[in-house]
């Protein structure tokens, strides 16, 4: 299998009070969290476990001193030391319980770090002055699509909340721009083989995800940081691309993020934390840019630790992958022809279709067929294929082809030159999540997007976890015990079982245990936490 892989994303909204350009978004974001904990968890108020976090550790070998890093790198419980993210105890292949020391004093809430663990394995929370919400781990990304949309409702239904709590509209947008300067992310997640050298991942998936942008752009009014030039661009995210390599996610962002924090066993694992991509509002971008960036991650896989990348990979070094970025996402054409290290050039269409001819080959070399791998790969080609035969015919896959067409016709209609403010709005008015609202939702209600998910996948997955990743034990000890799980993380829970001088934490270092399959039976069967711990130990 090449598709399919442990993945998530995670998407940081934009928002907005109607008629208070002062508001606090900091604030607004809290009540939105806080909102929806009350109306649909209010019974569910455990903490996130910081423990195994520490978001200064670089996958190039070493660790940012804390006094140097930016405080927005401090993702971790701010009232005390990056930890080191040990995990000597934590065992792979088995769901063990460790003894925990019990709080010896009540712990403050902060109300500006509001944080909701979900039934379906999500986490809801304050990240940078915007409501964040983090997927679960998912196995394909089918799932990935069912899943993103789930927040979209989960966020929307927070924003109602809060607004009716506090007699106001507030409105949240899932895009990655404000249009005044500030750039919002929408981080991707992949679990990757920690033997695979880290110098590959960088110059494999260089031209790919500087290239990614002409199926999975969701488009943006305004060129520059501002939107200071007029025009139209492919890439909400790419004027904020600065860097080739980095830690940092909110200044000097770079192509390849560093951040080594695998959330799972580091042992085996790395996890792929990738920053530049757009926030997508149509579920084919989303399904394909999380298929292919797995299949390209599976092909690196099978170089295996050697230091050299083969052709026809190899040729697609770009000679300067930042001003690519730019370049890629301001050519409507698609015909920009980027200079690579050898001296030749490649479109950006040319560089994705390499990469296709490259997985199909190393998939006949092994003699692999898949039916979800070949879809995606089929997919992949014909929307390339079909963004260069007739953009047009790719509107109801390919998001800012869309947005475009629309754009272009509001222009033509009324005589609008690019600066025009009724285009603008028109591009925030686009990601407006509300029912009725937005303008992309008014397009999947008019049919004119391919869906690939049912509404009802979407609302089950509100509440509902993944059964093939450990999301489902975590989200099923939320649903069946809420007010016995005082704490979790990614790879944790902390269990209060009643009479016990300590409590329970049972490490969750691999994503692929905690199944249904692995402990639905015992989830089931269980009276109480210190049934479901005792069957834990058998």
């Amino acid at each position: 299998m090449s598709v399919n892989r442990i993945m998530g994303i995670e998407t940081e909204y934009g928002v907005v009070r109607r008629g208070d350009v002062y508001a606090n978004p900091m604030l607004m974001s809290s009540q939105i969290v806080l909102g929806y904990r009350d109306a649909f968890a209010s019974g569910r108020r455990a903490r996130w476990d910081y423990l195994d976090e520490n978001p200064l550790r670089d996958a190039r070998g070493f660790e940012l001193q804390r006094a140097s890093a930016h405080p927005s790198l401090l993702t971790d419980d701010p009232s005390r030391p990056a930890p080191s993210g040990d995990s000597d105890e934590a065992n792979a292949g088995h769901i063990a319980v460790q003894e925990q020391e019990r709080p010896r004093h009540a712990q403050y809430e902060d109300p500006g770090a509001a944080n909701v663990i979900l039934t379906n394995g999500a986490r809801l929370y304050v990240d940078h002055a915007h409501p964040e919400y983090s997927s679960p781990e998912v196995t394909n990304p089918i799932d990935a699509v069912i899943w993103d949309r789930a927040g979209e409702i989960i966020m929307r239904e927070g924003a109602r909340e809060a607004s009716a709590l506090t007699e106001s509209d507030m409105v949240v947008f899932k895009n990655n721009v404000d249009g005044k300067g500030a750039s919002y992310g929408t981080h991707e997640n992949y679990l990757v083989d920690r033997e695979v050298p880290f110098g590959n991942i960088v110059r494999a998936l260089t031209p790919f995800f500087v290239t990614r942008p002409v199926y999975a752009g969701a488009g943006r009014v305004g060129i520059g940081q501002r939107g200071e030039i007029p025009g139209f661009q492919l890439s909400q995210r790419a004027d904020y691309m600065e860097a080739e390599v980095g830690l940092e996610t909110t200044m000097r962002r770079p192509i390849i993020n560093t951040r080594d924090e695998p959330h799972a066993d580091r042992d085996r694992w790395r996890r792929l934390h990738v920053i530049i991509g757009d926030a997508n509002l149509f579920e084919f971008p989303t399904y394909l840019k999380m298929g292919a960036t797995a299949c390209v991650l599976w092909l690196i896989e099978q170089w295996g630790d050697e230091l050299e990348i083969p052709q026809p990979i190899a040729s697609l070094e770009l000679r300067d992958p930042v001003a690519s970025v730019e370049a890629v996402s301001r050519d409507l054409t698609l015909s920009a022809q980027l200079p690579l290290v050898g001296g030749k050039t490649a479109s950006a269409v040319e560089i994705q279709r390499t990469y296709i001819a490259a997985i199909r080959d190393e998939r006949s070399r092994l003699r692999l067929h898949d039916h979800a791998t070949e879809r995606l790969l089929a997919d992949w080609e014909s929307v390339l294929d079909d963004l260069v035969r007739d953009r047009a015919s790719a509107a109801d896959r390919v998001e800012w082809a869309a947005k475009l067409q629309l754009l272009e016709r509001m222009r033509e209609r009324d005589a609008l030159a690019w600066d025009n403010a009724r285009l603008a709005a028109f591009d925030i008015q686009w990601a407006d999540v509300r029912p009725g609202r937005g303008i992309a939702a008014k397009l999947r209600a008019a049919g004119a997007t391919r869906d690939l998910v049912t509404p009802e996948q979407i609302a089950a997955a509100v509440t509902a976890a993944p059964t093939d990743t450990r999301a489902y034990f975590r989200g099923g000890l939320l649903e069946k015990f809420p007010s016995q799980v005082v704490g979790a993380s990614w790879d944790t829970v902390i269990l209060d079982v009643p009479g016990s001088e300590t409590l329970s934490r049972i490490p969750m270092p691999d994503p692929a245990r905690g199944t249904r399959e692995h402990v639905g039976a015992i989830l089931d069967q269980a009276g109480d936490v210190a049934e479901l711990i005792a069957a834990l130990a058998r």
